[in-house]
């Protein structure tokens, strides 16, 4: 670790500008495969569970912000995921840290990172995986791609940080 990294090896640049939401997620089981530590692909149902609790506090909680963002749909186009270290199967959950990184005309992305919840493991907070979700709004009902509105624009600007801090990238 430098001066100018973080513990994860993140830059500052990199890291996120407001406090990442925290979702604590139950691993399964099944999500084990034969290394004994949790699957590759089931990381994305970990991200997809943690998206779940974090959307209903953002865009539904008691007011909180634009359920018809939910309403109208939001599909997810891509994901681009770094693995950092295995996890292993335990009862307690991880931690799902995630903000938004890129609002654009017609959908945002989601960055996250996998680590564990305090109190879990020796102090040190293991960073098991970053990764980014590009999302893009739907209307169900036209069955096509539709732009962002204004309101919309507005509850998912709340929850912007910066880049997901993938050590590298491909673009």
């Amino acid at each position: 670790m430098t001066e100018t990294s973080d513990a994860t090896g993140t830059p500052p640049e990199a890291r996120p500008q407001t406090t990442p939401y925290a979702a604590q997620v139950s691993l399964r089981w099944s999500d084990m495969d034969a290394y004994a530590h949790i699957n590759n692909v089931q990381f994305l149902r970990l991200l997809e569970d943690a998206r779940v609790i974090a959307f209903r506090d953002w865009f539904d909680g008691g007011g909180a912000g634009d359920k018809t963002l939910l309403d109208e749909g939001v599909l997810v186009s891509r994901h681009e995921i770094e693995y950092r270290r295995p996890l292993g199967f335990r009862h307690a959950p991880v931690e799902i840290q995630m903000w938004v990184s890129r609002v654009g005309g017609a959908g945002f992305d989601v960055a996250y990172i996998v680590t564990d919840p305090d109190g879990v493991g020796d102090g040190e907070r293991p960073v098991y995986a970053v990764a980014e979700t590009e999302l893009a709004l739907y209307d169900f009902a036209s069955e096509s791609p539709r732009r962002m509105r204004s309101d919309e624009r507005a509850s998912v600007q709340v929850h912007v940080g910066g880049p997901a801090p993938f050590r590298r990238r491909r673009r």
